[in-house]
């Protein structure tokens, strides 16, 4: 609270206070403030508006792309290739390096906005009154104890407690997420069970006027105010790596171990087996280093996300940043909003109700398509007086208005009380025209709806008698309100005196409705004598609001989305918690999270912002290990329940659309705005955003993200077995002291790494997702990409099959000429034929492999051999890249290649066939084994 204000005062206190005690703990006057206590109360609280959090200098965001990890182990890569003496080599790997660094920056920066969206939803101007005269001035130059004025379309620039107010309603959803006006009033409120954001008394920055006037006293400016909490709470978050690079960071660690302990290895037995000079030995050994750092994985992995990333496009989810791809693949928990994302967020009418019966609307949505049916048959208001009564009054007592889709919008749009508007829809269903309802009924005068007596009454002269009166008095509210006030009710029989009996058989239908999430209204109306139509001072909710005549119950819900229940049975299945939090009143929230399966068994609980904030951290994460839903949840509130779900190991993914969820979207592992509803701070603040606001398009980008994971498994698989194959022949030539001349040459392994293998283990990464990838559990945090499995498949038994075939090569091409051993030397035509045989080996076999890799831990049978595009193209490149490698003379020259003969060519084209033979065989006996 500001400083102006007693530092003792908390809202609950002014929000008790009278009119008059709140000038007087804020130090103002009706006449507002003078000049010189603005100024000096600016000088000492600084203006009204936002601050900004430190930006990284975009320098250093650019620089970061160049400095993980796996780029310092690229750029070491390229400097060893060099004093290698294969200059070509080096810049080649260096030009990966800048390459892939630069497509991730362009990516990925995208430095947070959040608080320059948040500060283009505060407005620019304020209405004051200062020094007795009425100001307009701008908003940031506010102080607390302002006396501000607002009225209907105005944004409210600050916090403030009302001091007088005529009508006034407030939408608060971009602090709340509720889009239902909230009705305001200048009175006292002293219900201590409210949190800050429910007092009846206090508005907020941020949130718009939608009807009324009001004069309010600013308590909170800037920073202070709830708006500005949301803010501190969204900059001031410090960012985490995601789970993928984590991962890849670790990943990187241990490959350099591999490659510095092989490149060490390699130079001991250099130097001091085959005694061959130290600088020699040296250089030898950097070559080896540089054939165990696989260039192709952050090209890999990029391509890898943002091949991902466009197919979740179509999917109608925009992901922001690359590593969040894969971070939906590990999400384990979904805390998820109910409105718009799990609902259609558009009201339906879906029973009505008197005391003869009960009939049904069929009919989702604002489409006026559907009927009124009683018994499986269409009911007409013909014969039905009192049905006739309830659905035209309901109509006459609201002010919402529904328009249809047009060429700005898509979907029907709402103007006013969603509640209300689903009751213009309800009448045209019944064949009333809603303008010819307003002729047959026009409006005299409107007491408008207040949290205090839960209602609205309007008037009007009717054109048809009503219970012999021209004018009546309609009111709608809540059941028990309304009901207990009337002293008669209609039904299809005629007009019946109100009894015990009949009042507690309302109440249990209203009870019956709410359990089933249904938003219940009573409709009631009475006629009124022309004695009080002369002295208007009658009208007044004393006499409009008693001894009413009682018409029925609208009940109405907010249906859930097409392909919600499917999509929410699949997260299941895949082992994925979702957790409703909602700002939605509990039993609407359990009964909805009870139809669309979120919960499941009879003892779930649902926990209120109040009691949320009694518990502590302990406590909360006790109840987040069982069936839970959220109820009226404050921002801050929202950001502890992910907060808590993290610190039980959960990755946890989140959906908003509102500011109030800024700080929730920021702090969780992945944050999911909508795209439609969702505001600009929403979608700043999030990862990923919906366009079309459903909670199905979530679980495609879950299937997506653990798809890349897999992926990348696939693609490391494929790239490490190749290194046995690259290492061996070094193995070769040291262990026989230099006898066996180098089988494969450091550029040979680089025409490899770099060259064939490239486009093929860029296609591993686009794989689409595995059959029955969403009937696993979601990877544990813990499991690691290269893991003992993966490095015993990849540099044992792929490796060492590939290194038999790729040594069988080489001697196999000596032998064919001359038979002994005595023959080998590491000069001449043979020599190079013979290098050239051990390159394609390993090239033919990483074609096979590339096959096993696709099918993972399945048969080759159940993919699509040509269904992977990139693949393809990469097969044929490979193919092309090796013919030019050992016919052109320029590459001939560069990497010590020699032309191939048919015999040859056999021996080649039978290595893809062998390695898939052997890996089928190997496939066969381990599922066998699972089974």
């Amino acid at each position: 609270m500001s400083n102006h204000l007693n530092e003792e005062t908390a809202h609950l206190n002014l929000a008790a206070y009278s009119a008059d005690d709140v000038f007087k703990v804020a130090d103002s006057s009706i006449s507002g403030l003078s000049h010189d206590e603005v100024r000096k109360r600016q000088t000492k609280d600084g203006p009204n508006r936002l601050k900004e959090a430190e930006k990284e200098p975009i320098f250093l965001t650019f620089i970061k792309n160049f400095t993980s990890l796996m780029a310092v182990l690229l750029w070491v890569g390229g400097a060893v290739a060099i004093l290698s003496h294969s200059l070509e080599l080096g810049i080649a790997i260096w030009f990966v390096n800048i390459i892939n660094g630069i497509f991730s920056f362009v990516q990925e920066h995208r430095a947070s906005q959040a608080t320059e969206a948040l500060k283009k939803m505060l407005p620019a101007y304020a209405r004051v009154i200062r020094d007795g005269k009425e100001e307009k001035i701008l908003a940031e130059e506010l102080v607390a104890g302002d006396l501000v004025l607002i009225e209907e379309g105005d944004h409210i620039s600050a916090d403030g407690r009302l001091i007088f107010s005529t009508d006034l309603q407030v939408n608060q959803s971009a602090l709340t997420g509720e889009s239902n006006p909230v009705s305001k009033t200048s009175q006292p409120d002293l219900d201590t069970s409210k949190t800050d954001l429910e007092f009846d008394n206090m508005v907020f920055a941020g949130t718009t006027v939608s009807s009324g006037s009001a004069k309010m006293i600013v308590t909170e400016i800037g920073m202070a105010t709830q708006f500005g909490q949301i803010a501190h709470l969204t900059q001031n978050m410090a960012e985490d790596k995601s789970p993928l690079q984590k991962e890849l960071d670790r990943l990187t660690k241990q490959i350099s171990i591999i490659a510095v302990t092989v490149g060490a290895g390699f130079f001991m037995a250099a130097t001091f087996f085959v005694h061959e000079p130290i600088a020699k030995s040296f250089i030898f050994a950097l070559g080896m280093i540089v054939a165990f750092i696989p260039e192709g994985l952050l090209p890999t992995v990029t391509l890898s996300l943002a091949m991902a990333v466009q197919r979740m496009a179509f999917d109608h989810a925009l992901v922001k940043k690359l590593s969040s791809v894969e971070t939906l693949g590990a999400t384990s928990v979904i805390c998820s909003d109910k409105t718009g994302t799990l609902t259609q967020n558009e009201m339906t009418v879906n029973q009505l109700w008197q005391l003869s019966g009960k009939y049904e609307v069929t009919g989702l949505g604002y489409s006026s398509q559907g009927d009124i049916i009683k018994d499986g048959k269409r009911v007409s208001l013909v014969d039905n007086e009192a049905l006739e009564h309830l659905v035209r009054f309901a109509h006459l007592c609201s002010n919402a208005q529904v328009l249809a889709p047009d060429e700005e919008h898509t979907s029907y749009t709402i103007l006013g009380d969603p509640t209300e508007a689903c009751l213009n829809v309800l009448a045209e269903k019944a064949g009333i025209t809603l303008e010819n309802n307003h002729k047959w009924g026009p409006r005299l005068k409107e007491l408008p709806f207040d949290s205090i007596r839960k209602r609205m009454t309007t008037i009007h002269n009717i054109e048809d008698l009503v219970d012999g009166s021209q004018y009546i008095s309609i009111t709608k509210g809540a059941p028990k309100e309304i009901a207990e006030r009337c002293h008669s009710y209609k039904d299809q029989t005629g007009l019946h005196e109100m009894t015990d009996e009949k009042l507690s058989q309302i109440l249990q239908v209203n009870d019956d409705f709410a359990q089933n999430g249904l938003r219940v209204l009573a409709i009631a109306y009475r006629p009124l004598e022309k004695e009080n139509l002369q002295n208007q001072e009658k009208w007044n909710q004393d006499v409009l609001e008693n001894d009413m005549v009682f018409l029925g119950l609208v009940a109405m819900s907010d249906p859930p989305r097409e392909g919600v229940k499917e999509a929410i049975e699949k997260c299941h299945q895949a082992s994925i918690r979702i957790i409703m939090v909602t700002g939605d009143y509990g039993l609407t929230a359990l009964s909805i999270a009870k139809k669309i399966g979120i919960v499941t068994g009879d003892d779930a609980k649902v926990i209120s912002g109040l009691e949320l904030e009694a518990m502590s951290d302990a406590d909360l994460k006790e109840a987040l290990r069982h069936e839970i839903v959220f109820a009226r949840v404050a921002p801050e509130q929202k950001y502890r329940v992910v907060t808590a779900l993290q610190e039980l190991g959960e990755v946890v993914a989140v959906t908003g659309d509102g500011v109030n969820d800024a700080p929730a979207l920021k702090k969780a592992n992945i944050g999911v705005a909508m795209g439609i509803t969702g505001t600009d701070v929403a979608k700043e603040s999030a990862d990923m955003i919906l366009t079309d606001d459903h909670f199905a398009s979530i679980v495609h980008a879950v299937e997506e993200g653990r798809a890349v994971y897999h992926n990348i498994k696939k693609f490391l698989t494929y790239i490490f077995n190749s290194n046995t194959p690259e290492a061996v022949p070094s193995a070769f030539f040291l262990f026989s002291r230099g006898f066996i001349p180098l089988p494969l040459t450091v550029m040979q392994i680089l025409a490899i790494d770099l060259g064939t293998d490239m486009i093929p283990a860029l296609g591993l990464g686009v794989e689409p997702p595995e059959k029955g990838v969403m009937k696993r559990p979601p990877r544990k945090l813990t499991d690691r990409l290269l893991n003992r499995q993966l490095l015993l498949i990849a540099f044992v038994w792929y490796g060492l099959i590939e290194s038999v075939l790729a040594m069988g090569a080489f001697f196999l091409t000596y032998f064919m000429h001359n038979g002994n051993l005595a023959s080998f030397a590491a000069s001449g035509q043979l020599y190079q034929e013979a290098t050239s045989m051990t390159l394609g080996a390993i090239v033919f076999c990483q074609i096979g492999m590339v096959m096993n890799s696709r099918a993972a831990n399945q048969s080759i049978r159940n993919i699509k051999i040509l269904g992977n595009s990139v693949i393809n193209l990469g097969l044929i490149v490979e193919f092309f890249v090796f013919l030019a490698l050992i016919y052109l003379p320029f590459f001939q020259n560069l990497f010590h290649t020699a032309s191939l003969g048919i015999w040859h060519w056999l021996y080649l084209f039978s290595c893809p066939f062998i390695m898939i033979a052997l890996d089928e065989i190997r496939k066969y006996f381990v599922n066998k084994k699972k089974n």
